[in-house]
């Protein structure tokens, strides 16, 4: 049988880590391999890991035939779906592919009005198959990817600004899908150079892009000259005010760092 390996299909889902390769290895020396490979054609499309563990120590194995595929696009959508579903697929990796799916269903869209717009005969039949589809919004992607709107827009973030080592260290589990996500708004050089510096670096670098978000503290402006004792005592407790404000922001500030920090120690446990 021939089998045709397509490098930026088997690329297209993050690859296994060490360990996780090793543990396959592992499961199918002891039991064989007992899910079939899928395949379009020659061309395989899942199990990338078992053919290649599989044909190093001579272990059999089957192969099952998609007939449902009718382009890449829908080769790509498959394997999508099929990794959505499994658990072992970190956050990161479903929100960047639930973001691939809107992306590869919105081209289609555009091609199936751009279509409708013409004159031709299936405009109408065209028309209605893209109504009856429902939309996909971040909402319906987040869920799909069983992560928060806010986070698969951060996702989303780090995907277009993040440099290539900041999204190592995500994939890594050096810094957390929020932290990097403010890490993202850096020039590059200094998000490679926060990378550089470990997780400690990362991290102050993320608190320092938040602190810089704040506005601006509003400045009181000093009572009149010729001002009551009544005006002063309004003055001095407003400031009395502005002071326990201010305390009080510092406070939820540690907190929320707390609570981050102790998010991004238990990701990497």
């Amino acid at each position: 049988m021939t089998i045709t390996i397509n490098e930026d299909l088997r690329a297209y889902i993050d690859p296994l880590t060490e360990d996780e390769h090793a543990a396959l290895e592992r499961s199918l020396l002891a039991e064989g391999c007992r899910d079939a490979l899928v395949l379009w054609g020659d061309l395989l499309v899942d199990g990338h890991n078992r053919h290649a563990i599989c044909q190093k120590h001579g272990i059999p194995f089957n192969t099952v035939q998609n007939q449902t595929f009718q382009s890449m696009d829908d080769v790509h959508l498959w394997m999508i779906d099929n990794h959505l579903g499994r658990r072992s697929v970190s956050d990161f990796q479903r929100g960047v592919l639930a973001l691939r799916k809107r992306e590869i269903v919105s081209a289609r869209l555009a091609q199936e009005q751009a279509r409708q717009s013409s004159a031709e005969p299936a405009g109408a039949e065209v028309a209605a198959q893209a109504e009856a589809r429902p939309p996909l919004t971040r909402e319906s992607m987040a869920r799909a990817a069983r992560v928060s709107s806010a986070t698969l827009g951060q996702i989303e973030k780090i995907r277009k600004t993040a440099a290539p080592e900041l999204v190592s260290a995500v994939k890594a589990g050096v810094i957390s899908i929020n932290a990097a996500a403010a890490v993202a708004s850096l020039p590059g050089e200094k998000q490679v150079a926060a990378v550089a510096g470990g997780k400690k670096e990362l991290r102050q670098a993320a608190r320092q892009v938040r602190e810089a978000r704040l506005p601006p503290k509003p400045e009181l402006p000093p009572p009149p000259d010729d001002a009551t004792p009544d005006q002063l005592e309004i003055h001095r407790l407003t400031l009395l005010v502005a002071e326990l404000a201010e305390e009080r922001d510092q406070l939820k500030k540690k907190v929320q760092h707390l609570t981050i920090a102790l998010a991004e120690a238990r990701d990497g446990q």
